[in-house]
């Protein structure tokens, strides 16, 4: 039984399996000929917003598709070139030009290469659910609104063509999965659009595709350093988002197919996706989420082979057959990105019962993520605020679980009068916790002698240490004794190390 198991495991997710089933190989290959279709009016779309060619745009998609299928880390992940790394490269082509794009793409992958050889994407499990849910909703809401341009003064017939879409998506499921859904309505929408002569907007609209095929080339720029100061910082931004983007949309792709991918490879073979695509003249790239979910979770790929042939039907489609895909209404395709869009949210995180049952401090950062994410229109903005918010909400929880109280009092003198007081400390101290501790002691009516029992509590940074010199120094001035026990090996470590040389202002 465990063999049968094994088999049609491997079968889904390697490539080999999937090479020996025609099944799961049909769902690959078409699962690419979707996204690949999809990919043609982004690509574009973005060329504009970094101001460069679309062919630039279009073959950077080309490259990245292909060669992260090879070296990736996350099976069926789609890559290619994306609004996010768009909005920081466009600054480099209005002021520098493409020569100067291109040399900042080539640095920027070979930054991600170091990163992630160094270990960068560890850094992942730092990020809290709450910040994942957030993310996978802001990517829902910003695949919808992105939308609207084409929705937006457009000829009515596209109202009803899109619903058309939606519609088949909806029910051709429900009937047979032999081929998907996006598919047939690309295919029956065009075709409605070429036999009755419909007057829309189509994917010739968006820009003009490329004739030839992508060719190496080296930017043309002075190798010295006063390049390096041009580029280096593009490029560290494009690396760090593209990263981010990258491996988050890698982990939310392991949540959907229950499998396990590996992080340190996704981050440096989107590096050296970036390299290749920069030497063809690519404007880079990274995981592109929206199409990922086109091709995980509406089409059901799982393996490599539908992110390769997404990359290679992306280059036929633009080169070999530019004049009929040009002639695909782009209602076809909004009517599946709005499908995309409404199968990402996470509409259990949004329920009012799960609102209800969940703490305002996660319902709060997920909320921070969103609106973040939204405005900026930048994923990794939003993670990175969510990151610190759940960070804030975390200290000032915990901050709030530390205290100190007076267990009793000891050793009287041989007048009756009480010659030391005992207080007992609990909880984990650190910057935000430990702030308030100088002020849970009674230093003029405390006896002469002093304990503070930490067998209870944990010291986590210098604040903490500062802060125990602090009470010390306070008893000390008024001519009394401190005795600090039941210190935890580390905590007396820390304590040992840093007790003495840390002035009361730090």
């Amino acid at each position: 039984m465990g063999t049968v198991v094994s088999i049609a495991k491997e079968t889904d997710v390697s490539v080999l399996g999937a090479l020996r089933s025609p099944k799961r190989l049909r769902i690959e290959v078409l699962a690419g000929l979707v996204v690949a279709l999809a990919l043609i009016p982004e690509a574009i779309s973005f060329s504009i917003i970094a101001g460069v060619d679309p062919r630039v745009g279009l073959f950077a998609s080309f490259t990245m598709a292909v060669t992260i299928s090879i070296v990736g880390g996350r099976p069926a992940m789609i890559s290619a070139a994306t609004g996010a790394v768009a909005l920081v490269i466009a600054p480099v082509v209005e002021r520098y030009g493409l020569d100067y794009l291109i040399a900042t793409v080539l640095l920027a992958g070979v930054i991600q290469i170091v990163l992630s050889v160094i270990g960068v994407a560890r850094l992942m499990r730092f990020i809290p659910r709450s910040v994942m849910v957030g993310f996978v909703n802001a990517l829902a809401i910003l695949i919808f609104t992105a939308q609207f341009p084409h929705l937006i003064g457009v000829p009515w017939l596209v109202y009803p063509m899109v619903a058309l879409g939606i519609v088949i998506m909806v029910f051709l499921p429900k009937l047979t999965t032999v081929v998907p859904a996006p598919l047939v309505a690309i295919v029956l929408l065009t075709a409605a659009t070429l036999v009755f002569s419909l007057n829309v907007p189509d994917v010739g609209d968006e820009g003009e595709l490329p004739s030839s095929l992508p060719s190496w080339l080296i930017p043309d720029v002075p190798y010295d350093l006063a390049t390096l100061r041009i580029i280096a910082p593009y490029a560290l931004a494009m690396a760090l988002v593209g990263l981010l983007e990258s491996l988050m949309t890698a982990k939310l792709v392991d949540d959907i197919t229950d499998t396990h991918s590996d992080k340190t490879r996704e981050g440096w073979g989107q590096g050296v996706a970036n390299v290749v695509t920069g030497f063809f003249g690519g404007m880079g790239g990274c995981a592109m989420i929206g199409q990922t979910m086109i091709n995980v979770k509406v089409s059901g790929a799982r393996t490599r082979i539908s992110t390769f042939l997404a990359g290679v039907f992306l280059l036929i489609l633009v080169v070999g057959l530019g004049d009929v895909v040009a002639l695909i209404p782009m209602a076809a395709l909004v009517a599946v990105m709005v499908m995309v869009s409404v199968g990402t949210v996470d509409w259990h995180s949004v329920a009012p019962k799960t609102l209800r049952r969940m703490p305002i401090a996660e319902t709060t950062v997920m909320g921070v993520t969103v609106v973040v994410t939204v405005i900026s229109h930048n994923l990794a903005y939003g993670v990175i605020a969510g990151v610190l918010t759940a960070m804030v909400a975390f200290a000032h929880r915990v901050a709030h679980f530390t205290e100190v109280v007076k267990i009793g009092d000891a050793d009287i003198d041989h007048d009756g009068d009480i010659d030391t007081r005992v207080y007992k400390v609990r909880g984990e101290l650190f910057f935000a916790s430990s702030n308030d501790l100088i002020y849970q002691f009674d230093y003029v009516d405390d006896p002469s002698n002093v304990v503070i029992d930490m067998t209870d509590a944990h010291i986590w940074d210098a604040s903490t240490v500062a802060t125990l010199d602090a009470i010390t120094t306070k008893y000390e001035s008024k001519g009394k004794t401190v005795e600090i026990v039941g210190l935890n090996e580390a905590s007396e470590q820390r304590h040992d190390r840093l007790s003495g040389h840390l002035s009361s202002g730090h």
